[in-house]
């Protein structure tokens, strides 16, 4: 989750001071695994007011702090009215957090479009490495992403919405490995729910050790290639706590 260069790109996770010095790491244009050339000229323009709404409300999240920020003023900075920045985001935190929903349709993506000779831990593991190898916001390494989390930190409402989500993600996985054991998606058993508990538990700790990292000044290159073998060890231990899933 970092940000872009160009006024109405999406900036999720770097902003240097509010001198207005802006830090690198850049996005993909959409903000979301569709491909532009899919979208309709109206998808295109609404997508584009999207990112113009987030990206404005990043620079002043992280610049002034997010409870000190009124919708109102995210408002005026995109030049649209207050009512339109909750058509595109119901909740203040989904401003700033605006990838969960993203970050839902990869592991869907990953999960339900894998290989036959592959199982879901697989694809997952695929998936989350491929997003360190690019620098994909949501690897959450990446120059300038310092200033993404420490605006987490300093945020109980932030905070809070980034638990709920960790828990969206868990029963969204929860879903889908009990679809893939040929079980029932709506009600996933003892075994599914246990599975993505542990999966994404374990996904948290690895992220949560590279943001720790970065908040303290290491080299973010050197995070990312730390991270890549934390994350295949970590999917190795859950590869054999969860064999019916690997």
């Amino acid at each position: 989750m970092v940000d872009e260069e160009r006024r109405g790109g999406k900036r999720t996770g770097g902003r240097r001071a509010a001198d207005g010095e802006r830090s690198a790491g850049r996005q993909p244009d959409t903000g979301f695994a569709v491909a532009e050339e899919r979208l309709t000229l109206r998808e295109r323009k609404k997508l584009r007011t999207r990112q113009r709404i987030s990206g404005e409300a990043t620079v002043l999240f992280i610049r002034h702090g997010f409870d000190r920020v009124t919708v109102a003023e995210v408002a005026r900075a995109a030049e649209v009215s207050t009512m339109t920045v909750f058509n595109y985001f119901p909740r203040k935190e989904d401003l700033f957090l605006d990838r969960i929903p993203e970050a839902r349709e990869l592991i869907v993506r990953a999960v339900r479009e894998r290989g036959t000779d592959e199982s879901p831990l697989a694809a997952l593991r695929r998936l989350v490495l491929g997003l360190l190898a690019e620098r994909h916001p949501l690897a959450g390494v990446g120059e300038g992403f310092e200033h993404f989390w420490r605006t987490v930190l300093d945020s109980p409402a932030l905070r809070a919405r980034g638990r709920e989500a960790v828990e969206e993600m868990e029963n969204t996985l929860a879903a889908l490995l009990a679809e893939a054991a040929g079980g029932d998606a709506d009600r996933p058993d003892h075994d599914a729910r246990l599975g993505a508990g542990l999966i994404i538990a374990a996904i948290r700790v690895a992220y949560v050790d590279a943001a720790a990292r970065q908040l303290g000044g290491d080299p973010v290159d050197e995070v990312a290639v730390e991270q890549a073998e934390v994350l295949r060890r970590t999917f190795e231990a859950l590869e054999r706590a969860l064999p019916g899933f690997a």
